[in-house]
């Protein structure tokens, strides 16, 4: 059965899908009950998924034909389905992780299962039969990456196989039964050329970018939860010359760099006795003594902030990173309050010139109501004036319009005549003609 095209279909027909999802979800219930009566145990662990299936099938056939129910080929396929997915796999979720077009999964409870698609959230018709359905699920995730969930550690933040990320957070914590979310991990590369055709960006902003990966800028993507920070950190990162030593750190592994000489580095949670934790903190500090060239760290939050900025002022230029900021503005004051509470005993003034002296470029990202990410805006950081960080846009998106559609129209704009501060840098690449031409100099 293709699982694909019929979460597609069903989205496409919300009212109908359900209504034979609420028809079937008692017959699974008595269907799969009756199975469980009738399995050996010791002869369906050594049963392949495809054999556990096919008897699931067979099964389902014999009994509503005994039992004089009325179910078509198809439905009962769907039984099969659900049943097996219920014992080997992730229930309901299985329909929803195998959907290429969905981006998202979030489960509120038994009947309010959300997920996102271009951008946008719907609610699904995909139910589970309570909250214990639902806590059963998110223990067999918490299992099999090696982690526990119950009254006693109630919330999980971990990577699936397949790289996806999940967040489970259970009950004395959660007030309304278990709620998991689920970031799926994309199977197709973005690289700069997509997201210009998807209108992410402008050809002019990208081969900005391109200038200013090789002038081995650092670079900070800000942007809020959801906003495409990670796929244009990734993106960005294909632009780094192949000979280069690239290290990477991440909570939990999303960047997919093609460059051959690459070292990936992940935290590790806490085992059950509280203790083995590694953290970015411990990854950075590490990392500098493996002679990387870049350092590339999956999301600035804490106390790694601060070994950041020494490696940016240290040598370790072009390096890159995101960070949780809804202007780019804001990006600058949150790295400053996040140095400041790692109580590192350092003066304001000292922490700006620290960030000055760092960072070169911010790209804010936003996820706009119409469901496309775009670059909204790219600043370079010029220096200090009068002890505060001294900022000018290079490029900025300006609204005009909302087509029928209701996508938002609107252009991608340079700030004509203005002159980035590194173009003696670009000079030294052979790049500073192109950069040039792009700010209409």
């Amino acid at each position: 059965m293709n699982t694909v095209a019929t979460t597609k279909k069903s989205f496409g027909n919300v009212s109908t899908q359900e209504s034979i999802n609420n028809r079937l979800a008692p017959l699974r219930s008595m269907i799969y009950n009756a199975l469980m009566i009738r399995i050996d145990p010791n002869t369906a662990v050594h049963m392949t998924p495809a054999e556990l299936h096919q008897g699931t099938e067979d099964f389902v056939a014999q009994f509503v034909s005994s039992q004089g129910i009325q179910l078509n080929r198809r439905e009962q396929k769907q039984v099969a389905t659900d049943i097996v997915n219920d014992m080997i796999g992730l229930g309901p979720l299985e329909q929803l992780l195998s959907d290429d077009t969905i981006t998202d999964i979030m489960v509120n409870g038994p009947d309010m299962v959300y997920v996102e698609r271009q951008g946008k959230l719907e609610k699904t018709w995909v139910t589970f039969r309570d909250h214990a359905h639902v806590l059963q699920i998110a223990q067999r995730i918490a299992n099999r990456i090696g982690r526990r969930i119950d009254e006693a550690s109630p919330m999980v933040d971990a990577r699936l196989p397949d790289g996806s990320r999940i967040n489970i957070i259970t009950p004395p914590v959660s007030l309304n039964g278990p709620v998991l979310s689920i970031r799926k991990f994309s199977k197709r590369s973005i690289d700069i050329d997509l997201m210009i055709h998807q209108k992410n960006l402008s050809l002019e902003i990208a081969e900005f970018l391109q200038i200013a990966t090789a002038c081995r800028l650092n670079t900070l993507v800000s942007g809020g939860t959801g906003s495409g920070k990670t796929t244009l950190l990734n993106a960005l990162s294909q632009m780094i010359n192949p000979n280069e030593r690239i290290v990477t750190i991440e909570d939990a592994a999303e960047l997919r760099l093609r460059q051959p000489h690459v070292v990936r580095l992940e935290t590790r949670p806490p085992n059950i006795e509280g203790e083995g934790t590694i953290s970015i903190r411990d990854l950075l500090k590490n990392a500098l003594r493996m002679r990387p060239d870049r350092i590339i760290v999956g999301e600035v939050r804490g106390q790694e902030t601060v070994d950041m900025l020494q490696a940016m002022n240290t040598g370790h230029d072009g390096s890159m990173s995101t960070i949780h900021a809804n202007r780019a503005s804001d990006a600058l004051l949150r790295l400053e309050n996040m140095i400041t509470i790692s109580d590192v005993g350092v003066p304001g003034k000292v922490i700006r010139a620290q960030i000055a002296g760092g960072v070169d470029l911010i790209i804010q990202v936003e996820r706009m109501r119409d469901g496309v990410r775009r670059i909204q805006e790219v600043i370079e950081i010029v220096g200090l004036e009068k002890e505060e960080i001294k900022t000018q846009t290079l490029f900025e998106f300006a609204y005009q319009a909302e087509d029928k559609e209701g996508q938002l129209v609107g252009e991608f704009t340079v700030k004509q005549g203005t002159i980035p501060t590194f173009m003696e840098k670009a000079r030294y690449f052979g790049l500073d003609q192109k950069l040039a031409s792009i700010m209409r100099l």
